[in-house]
């Protein structure tokens, strides 16, 4: 990892990152996405980058303006360059990454799909260059009987075998079990985890694969970051938003991760498709998942049947220099050194 921060880059982190001070008598909360979302807007507006918040004199001067944000709150946080410093230097010794919307490579899927609501912030370990491969979401509860592991494990080596990612929440049961099945046949997976990204990464499992390109893990939060249920809820719509498609192994009926972020999928952000298991032992919430429009997921057999599902019309992989658009990107704007990407 780069220790050298853009200043664009430097002021997103200033914004939007906790920097563990959180409970301290002189912390401020740092701004949530739609907060940061909202302020990029008014400075691309005012044809403003958040690296011009960095100068005291800008800021003052952007004080008197249309620009509607707290300036004692902002400037709180961009007062915190050597905390900052260290932080990094920590996730450095950790070999953990940060990419932040000011960066060229931050996933375009995120950008494309997620809109307002994406991250400000990427934090990883791994490499980077594979997070918008895309591939199948394998999700499901935590917990299985050993019959559903097995299953959830076929359709992750399956999933290697067709020369296709997955994508999961590293969570215990069907999550771990789908990255297990693709890892061990020698496939690419994604982790998105919603906590604990310096814990696992140095969990000896997932070293070599780390290192040798095989896993990524990445996280909206701090490396840090205890569980918490409402960040779990959230990192749900990243899972997808990296995918092609989401198949669902098992989820509780009406309430649990796994069913909301099916149910957000299904009725409003619809990134993907999203199948659920209909063979072996019933489902109540995956029934449900079905009636509300889930597509039944046919069991393919073979690397080529699961292809043709991803690659057919109904579940057409995004392919990012095709499919976003400048403006959903916040656009591209040439400056006098060349094309710069508005964060």
């Amino acid at each position: 990892m780069n220790t050298v921060l853009g200043l664009d880059a430097l002021a997103i982190l200033l914004l939007t990152a906790p920097l563990g001070t959180v409970n301290t008598r002189y912390s401020v909360s740092p701004l949530s996405p739609r907060e940061y979302s909202h302020l990029a807007r008014q400075l691309r507006e005012t044809g403003r980058q958040p690296a011009d918040l960095l100068d005291p004199a800008l800021l003052n001067g952007l004080e008197k303006t249309r620009l509607e944000l707290d300036i004692k709150r902002v400037r709180k946080l961009l007062g915190r360059t050597f905390l900052l410093s260290l932080t990094v230097k920590h996730w450095h010794k950790r070999s953990i990454w940060v990419v932040t919307r000011a960066d060229h490579d931050y996933p375009k899927r995120l950008k494309m799909r997620l809109k307002e609501i994406v991250p400000p912030v990427l934090y990883g370990c791994g490499n980077r260059d594979s997070i918008d491969r895309g591939g199948l979401a394998v999700v499901g509860s935590r917990r299985v009987d050993k019959d559903l592991l097995q299953y959830t494990k076929r359709a992750g080596r399956l999933a290697a075998e067709a020369q296709l990612g997955v994508v999961s929440g590293g969570a215990r049961g069907v999550d771990q079990a789908a990255m297990r099945g693709a890892l061990a046949a020698g496939g690419q997976v994604l982790g998105v985890l919603a906590s604990g990204l310096e814990r696992t990464a140095w969990v000896r499992e997932y070293r070599a694969l780390l290192n040798s390109g095989q896993l990524v893990l990445v996280s909206p939060y701090e490396p840090a970051a205890q569980f918490l249920a409402r960040n779990a809820m959230a990192r749900n719509k990243l899972i997808y938003a990296l995918a092609d498609a989401a198949l669902v192994v098992k989820s509780d009926l009406g309430f649990g991760g796994t069913w909301k972020g099916a149910i957000e999928q299904l009725n409003k952000r619809r990134y993907v498709p999203v199948y659920v298991r209909r063979s072996g032992a019933r489902c109540a919430g995956l029934d449900e998942l079905f009636n509300w429009g889930a597509k039944a997921w046919p069991d393919p057999r073979t690397a080529t049947e699961l292809r043709d599902i991803l690659s057919s019309d109904a579940t057409r992989v995004l392919d990012p220099a095709v499919d976003v658009q400048p403006d959903l990107l916040w656009g591209n704007v040439p400056d006098e050194t060349g094309t710069r990407e508005v964060p």
